[in-house]
This record gives C-alpha cells, structure tokens and sequence, in this order.
C-alpha cells in the first residue's frame, strides 16, 4: 500500500492507495501545522483500511508542514500532489483552483494532467479561508453556516477593501447601518470569487475548472466563483483531501518506478 500525507495551514489529510491504484481510505482532521494532527490521520487512515505500517510500501508527504513528517520516504510540493490528487479523482481538468486556510493556488494543467502555470496568494489573507473566518467572526456564525446565510441573501454588498483587517472594520459599519447579514456574507464570498478570478486570468483558465481544499464544502463561495468565471465549478469527491491522495499517487508511481529500475 502507498500512503500520502498533506500538512497544511489549518488541516491535516491522509490517504492510503492500494497497490492496482484504489483509494482505500482518507482521513481529516482539522489541525495543521503546530499540531500532531499527522499522527493522528495516520492512525485513522490506516485503521479505516484495517492494516498497520507494515503493509506500506512508501510514504509521500506535502504541504505546508511537510518537514514535521519525518518518517517520509519523499517530500513532494503541494501544487505536484494537487494536480496528481485532482487527475486521479476528475480525469482530464484544466484548471484547479485551491483556497486554502492560509493560502490560495490556482494550478494550469496540460492535457497530461501535468503543471503548465500556477500562482499562489500566500502574503495576503484575502482570497483565502482566513478571509471568510473572519467574516464569520463578524456576523456571529459558524463556518458551516456561512453558506446557507449567504444563499438567503436577495442582494449582495459590495466589500470593496482586499485588506482582510479593513474588510472587517467595513463589515462592521455596513451591518451597523441596517444592511443584513445575509446580504454582507454573499458579499464576503463575491469578494473572495473576485480575488480568485484575478489570480485564474493571469494563469489562464478553461474549462474544466475543479475546485479543491475545505473552502469548496461551502457551496455558496462555489458559486460565487462559477459566476466570476463564466463557467462551471466543480468540487472533487473528498475535496479537503486531494493533496494527500495525489501524495499517495506519487508515493504509488515512484514506488514503481524505484522497483522497475532495480530488476
């Protein structure tokens, strides 16, 4: 069996792949890096397939955190394992785009599923989850219910700073004049979607366009961004777990590749 970790921001992912190439089970927890969480999503992915480490052949490891892991056998960059992890789930794609905690990527596949171009945002909060954390804090809701607050909006408003810590003090006077909160979450997500379709007309974008990491659960910010864009959106199966699926691919493919080469 092949194993793949992803240590990121704000989440941890694991992911076993079988020797054919099943997926045989993935695990997340929400903790990243300043944490143990690998540890943790190793012992649930490999209890999950009901097997012990004895019975993995290689280890990848990605992310932000990856140097925390070191019974790794590789480290590989999370842009790699994303295109990886995305070609195995969705087939041919053209454009991925990945908002993470702390972060946010848009990755340009060739026709292979290799990487053509990319541009990450990891200097600025907005654009990212952090952004809509903050929003949240705001308007007294929870992650999961920013979604559904944001669809019961009739209109959105506008948040015109990019800066995280103004976009804050901008919320709060909008919703101190009266404007609802439902109309100010839609506009949180429009404000991400913008930023977002900034960064994919510079890469370059087609369809098909995936959206991976834990912001794609919020089906509200994947519409905002299929209507910047112009096109559909689509959300992989085990969204928050791509990069630790494409590290097991990677684990899988250099396995082979290192035993193919020795005979």
């Amino acid at each position: 069996m092949f194993l793949g970790i992803d240590i990121g921001s704000s989440s941890t992912e694991a992911a076993l792949i079988s020797e054919d190439g099943k997926l045989l089970a993935v695990a997340v927890r929400n903790a990243g890096t300043g944490s143990r969480a690998y540890e943790e999503v190793v012992r649930d992915v490999l209890s999950e397939a009901g097997t012990t480490m004895d019975d993995v052949r290689y280890t990848v490891v990605t992310g932000y955190g990856r140097t925390l892991y070191k019974e790794a056998d590789r480290q590989i960059t999370e842009i790699t394992c994303h295109a990886k992890g995305v070609r195995y789930l969705m087939g041919r794609v053209s454009t991925i785009v990945d908002i993470g905690g702390q972060d946010s990527k848009v990755i340009k596949l060739d026709e292979d599923g290799n990487v053509k171009n990319f541009l990450m945002n990891e200097k600025c909060a907005a654009g990212t989850g952090r952004f809509l954390e903050v929003m949240t804090r705001v308007l007294g809701c929870s992650l999961e219910d920013l979604s559904d607050m944001a669809d019961r909006s009739t209109r959105f408003i506008p948040i015109n700073n990019v800066c995280t810590v103004f976009a804050e003090s901008e919320v709060i006077s909008r919703l101190a004049t009266g404007e609802a909160p439902e109309d100010v979450a839609r506009g949180a997500h429009v404000a991400v979607a913008k930023r977002v379709m900034g960064m994919c007309s510079r890469v370059g974008y087609s369809p098909k366009v995936v959206m991976t990491g834990g912001v794609a659960l919020n089906s509200n910010m994947v519409d905002a961004l299929s209507q910047e864009l112009g096109l559909p959106v689509e959300v992989p199966p085990h969204c928050q777990a791509v990069g630790a699926i494409g590290a097991a691919v990677a684990a899988m493919e250099t396995y082979k590749k290192i035993m193919g080469e020795e005979s």
